[in-house]
């Protein structure tokens, strides 16, 4: 064989390996996001979806009650997160503290009288049960991105409290006082959000990491919790008590830390 008819053969040689390389290493560069599970449950039994990071408007602009959730702005998510399908329910509670402290009683029904310390302490001993620091409560941002789930209506399934009867809200998305019956409802019976999210209009308030804020102006922008020293904190998502309107994706509520009363649950976060 020739010396050019070598090095010919070589560089073809050469090349072949080469696109093998770049196939065979294409399948370890893509998105990390894809490998991660989409669905995670625990020790309890607490089932959680993935929710992936991006950017959504938080607050409103027009509220007609009252103007605790402006001025809209663009919060970015930098991490997907995990977030419990279902509020906290008793039997949940029950299995970790010991006791429960709801005033409705029902294994599949949502804890309620618990307070933001109580939630706190319910986190501590899940992360020492299972023996990680991934478990806490909400940023308020986190918790209406997730609310939210990609819409930028009043409510995540219907733009106007006016629309509800018409939509279904009596039938088909959340227990507020038009339908509650007063009293709470186990968790799930309702129609979930976009993001397979369960009960995020009503049933019970879900305690937030953050403290209170009477509005918006000079909030963090990237989805941490907006903390300082103070004992109030941020309560969402309405309960079974409320109107439509104190329901909605964006409405805000203010407590003590150590008040518990029927209509104050939450739901975790777990960090990937």
């Amino acid at each position: 064989m020739s010396l050019r008819l070598k090095e010919h053969f070589i560089k073809k040689v050469l090349l072949i390996v080469i696109l093998i390389s770049m196939i065979m290493f294409s399948g370890c560069t893509g998105d990390k996001s894809q490998d991660i599970e989409q669905k995670y449950n625990n020790s309890l039994g607490m089932e959680f979806v993935f929710i992936p990071e991006g950017e959504f408007y938080m607050g409103s602009d027009s509220t007609p009650l009252v103007a605790f959730d402006d001025p809209a702005h663009k919060v970015k998510i930098p991490k997907p997160f995990y977030m419990a399908r279902y509020e906290v329910t008793q039997k949940q509670w029950t299995m970790l503290m010991g006791e429960n402290p709801s005033f409705f009683e029902g294994d599949d029904l949502p804890v309620e009288q618990v307070s933001w310390n109580d939630a706190q302490e319910f986190v501590k001993k899940l992360n020492e049960l299972e023996d990680t620091d991934k478990y806490r409560l909400p940023t308020e941002a986190e918790w209406e991105y997730a609310c939210r789930a990609g819409t930028t209506s009043v409510f995540s399934f219907t733009e106007e409290a006016t629309d509800l009867d018409e939509y279904g809200w009596s039938d088909t998305y959340g227990w507020c006082a038009i339908n509650s019956n007063r009293t709470t409802h186990p968790v799930g019976e309702k129609e979930p959000n976009q993001w397979g999210l369960y009960d995020m209009h009503g049933n019970v308030w879900e305690w937030t990491q953050d403290n209170w804020h009477d509005t918006y102006e000079d909030a963090p922008t990237d989805g941490s919790a907006w903390e300082e020293d103070s004992i109030i904190r941020v309560g969402r998502g309405g309960s079974w008590m409320d109107g439509p309107n104190i329901c909605q994706s964006a409405f805000r509520g203010q407590l003590d830390a150590d008040s518990s009363i029927n209509v104050l649950g939450f739901r975790l976060v777990r960090e990937v």
